[in-house]
């Protein structure tokens, strides 16, 4: 029973040593230029593609004229720039500020599910060439 906690505080006293402290998150690359005011929904048939630029920043791109939309995370998403992909549930035709993505990890031969990440408004952007 002493080894699971152990291997617990462990984890955590490490995690605790990371080089960023709060508030020094670099800045998303490719920067950005933003071209309107903010929204809390985006239609999903109005992007075709994401771009996943750290854990803490998506960008979500539109097909026909190349719309960009930039979500900045409200906070980290462990493991979301690492793992490359993500998958969210909406009962809606529509993805929201107050949605929650997952990270999907590849083990094996499938996918699995990590913990999930609060989303944040979609701000209309035109990417730094």
């Amino acid at each position: 029973m002493k080894t699971p906690a152990a291997l617990l505080f462990s984890a955590l006293t490490l995690a605790a040593c990371s080089q960023e402290g709060p508030g020094e998150t670099p800045a998303p690359q490719p920067a950005a230029e933003v071209t309107g005011a903010a929204v809390d929904c985006l239609t999903v048939n109005r992007f075709n593609t994401t771009r996943i630029r750290d854990d803490n920043t998506i960008d979500f791109i539109g097909g026909a004229g190349g719309q960009v939309w930039r979500v900045t995370l409200p906070n980290r998403c462990n493991g979301l720039k690492s793992a490359g992909t993500f998958t969210y549930e909406t009962s809606l035709s529509q993805l929201c500020r107050q949605d929650i993505i997952y990270p999907l990890q590849q083990i094996g031969g499938g996918w699995q599910r990590m913990g999930g990440c609060g989303m944040g408004p979609f701000v209309p952007v035109k990417l730094a060439k």
